[in-house]
């Protein structure tokens, strides 16, 4: 464990509850959120990642067709994550083309999201899921679908869907990976359906469909594809370890971008659930134009929603780490301990994503 990240929050951990009814969890003072090292060296290594040549390719088009406002670092980060949490299987040989694959997957995954939150584009995101599942179906002349946007989608979707097709086991893992998208696509629509009913969102909710906004599984999916080593016989253990570690990733994923997404009327992250369920805010308080957001968000901050959550992090971390998943052809500590290096890095690019 990372104690510089936790040791501020023994408290916390201390009154935490997991299982709580309805999957609140309880709330602490608040204490600042801290990591092992400085900040601003990991936001140095961040910016100093080298994107693969493809990557830059499709980074651009995102840039000139969905928003030209979003700094590279994103993708950056994402792809010197991969270093931390891609599967141990996978073979040194592939690790490189695997790692462009994820992040190219990043960059189609993002788009749909940004479709459906921060533009409100129904039309668009309804045609470009398609792209993945049932390309024949896709309608760019349906109303209202912006087609450059959709065919920005489809030549991204194509790019990384043929090379998956010539991975050694994309035969075993193609439907389970079909299925595992789905959900990420299911994730989206729920939070805008929240947004658009704020008096809806619960935390068991937020939970069981925002999880998968992460896309662990798919990444996952994407990692057995290039492993011939990988037992099948694991695979229920590694999908139960794989379910435990979303869960973590997107804690981490909420405590740092839920301020962002305030001020962008998405008040799906599990933060601000907790907050609306507590009667902490109310849900005509979340406007983002209310001229006393700031305040809104203090207020949050000062009853210890982010420390409930921190700590929550840490019981499960605990957890998972004593755990026996039954998997000898992945190394499950290196898997785990990837997802104590995502936590870091979420922490200390607070905002920056």
């Amino acid at each position: 464990m990372y104690d510089s990240i936790m040791e501020t929050f023994t408290e916390a951990q201390a009154s935490a509850s997991t299982g709580m009814a309805h999957e609140l969890v309880e709330t602490t003072p608040n204490q600042p959120l801290s990591v092992e090292h400085e900040p601003a060296d990991l936001i140095s290594e961040i910016q100093t990642v080298e994107l693969p040549k493809t990557v830059i390719e499709y980074v651009e088009k995102y840039e000139r067709v969905v928003d030209n406002d979003r700094d590279r670092f994103l993708w950056r980060w994402i792809h010197k994550l991969f270093d931390s949490f891609t599967l141990s299987c996978v073979p040194a040989a592939e690790l490189a083309d695997v790692k462009e694959i994820k992040t190219l997957f990043t960059v189609f995954i993002t788009t749909l999201d940004d479709l459906i939150e921060t533009r409100n584009d129904t039309a668009t995101f309804e045609e470009a899921r398609r792209v993945a599942r049932a390309p024949r179906t896709v309608d760019p002349e349906r109303e209202g679908v912006d087609g450059e946007l959709l065919e920005f989608v489809r030549e991204l979707w194509e790019e990384i869907d043929g090379r998956l097709q010539a991975a050694p086991c994309y035969g075993e893992f193609a439907s389970i990976f079909s299925y595992d998208l789905r959900q990420g696509f299911n994730a989206m629509e729920y939070t805008r359906v929240v947004s658009d009913n704020k008096h809806m969102a619960n935390a068991t909710g937020a939970r069981a469909y925002g999880a998968h906004n992460m896309v662990l599984f798919p990444y996952t999916d994407i990692d057995l594809m290039f492993s011939p080593g990988f037992s099948l016989d694991e695979l229920s253990g590694l999908r139960d370890l794989t379910w435990d570690l979303q869960k973590m990733a997107r804690i981490g994923n909420w405590l740092t971008t839920w301020e962002r997404e305030l001020t962008e009327g998405d008040y799906s992250a599990g933060v601000i659930v907790q907050a609306l369920q507590e009667g902490i805010v109310a849900p005509d308080e979340l406007d983002p134009a209310n001229a006393d957001l700031d305040r809104v968000a203090q207020r949050i901050k000062d009853r210890g929603v982010e420390d409930a959550f921190l700590s929550e992090w840490e019981e499960r971390y605990d957890e998972v780490s004593g755990q026996d998943y039954g998997i000898d052809t992945v190394d499950t500590d290196a898997f785990i301990a990837g997802m104590e290096t995502v936590m870091e890095y979420h922490l200390a690019s607070r905002d920056l994503k």
